[in-house]
């Protein structure tokens, strides 16, 4: 059996790909105390200690607004532990699958994006993200780049979650509504993943590598998803004090942040669906799914 390290196994995804490679390998899931990603030297002893043959990468910097000022950490673990990773692979004959994001883009373009659009990240995060994918370019051709947004699942910290805590706390909340992408739930993100290293185990000079996008079917507003949540919520008879009704749409200018969000997150998925024959549910299923598991 084959050998696959997970790195941040205790972030969103992560902890989902704990769960869904276990039957195709033996997995080594290690947190960041074990592989610290802003630390080189740690990132070679993980990897010389176990010889993996896959390389499973969702360990990211993810602090958006924090990274305008915290640049030099976000790109030594966004930037430069990935290409670390990847000469490592390299050398070593392994894959390495690492996710990216949709802040690769400006956010500006009228439809969605696809795998060979211009990237144009607008914040350090963005940046750091899309340096990442270059290095892993730049070192190997054995990769897989999964670009997805709007991670959402059970465990970890996200949107939907901050939306339910603050549906117990207040009455009345405003939401962006002028922002566009799919909530993408972590778990289909580690299915989708098991399902690619289960076409991994086919002759892999044959193998599709590259970059795709992965992302959940449909689109979906931050306003309208934060209206979705809260109306699942309701129908799980949790007592709350906010009513999706109470939710008002602002725009992005009338709540600035740090860092620049991309208007249009939107992902184009068909390469990923045409080279794997994968199909990608609706992102209301997945977030449905995500509702009831917190309040079964």
């Amino acid at each position: 059996m084959s050998r696959i390290l997970i790195t941040g196994s205790n972030g969103q995804v992560g902890f989902e790909l704990k769960h869904a490679l276990a039957p195709l390998g033996e997995v080594i899931a290690l947190t960041r105390q074990e592989m610290d990603l802003a630390d080189p030297a740690s990132i070679l002893a993980a990897l010389n200690r176990y010889q993996p043959a896959i390389i499973v990468n969702p360990a990211a910097y993810t602090a958006v607004d924090k990274a305008e000022t915290e640049v030099e950490l976000a790109m030594a673990i966004n930037a430069k532990a990935p290409g670390v990773m990847a000469e490592w692979a390299e050398q070593h004959d392994a894959l390495l699958i690492h996710y990216s994001t949709d802040y690769v883009f400006d956010g500006n373009k009228d439809g969605a994006y696809c795998e060979d659009d211009t990237a144009n990240p607008q914040s350090v995060y963005g940046r750091s993200k899309w340096e990442g994918e270059q290095a892993i370019r730049t070192c190997t051709a054995h990769h897989l780049i999964l670009r997805t947004s709007w991670v959402v699942g059970a465990h970890g910290g996200n949107f939907l979650k901050t939306i339910l805590r603050l549906a117990h706390e207040r009455d009345s909340l405003n939401v962006v509504v002028d922002q566009i992408g799919a909530p993408t739930p972590a778990a289909l993100i580690a299915d989708i993943t098991a399902q690619l290293i289960s076409c991994y185990r086919l002759p892999t000079d044959q193998f599709n590598y590259g970059t795709y996008h992965l992302t959940a079917s449909g689109e979906t507003s931050w306003y309208d998803y934060a209206r979705f949540v809260v109306r699942l919520a309701e129908q799980q008879r949790c007592p709350l004090r906010l009513a999706a009704s109470a939710i008002r749409p602002i725009s992005t200018s009338d709540y600035p942040l740090p860092a620049p969000r991309p208007a249009n997150s939107r992902l184009d998925c068909s390469k990923l669906s045409h080279h794997f024959g994968l199909a990608l549910p609706h992102w209301q299923q997945g977030v449905a799914h995500v509702v009831s598991q917190l309040y079964k």
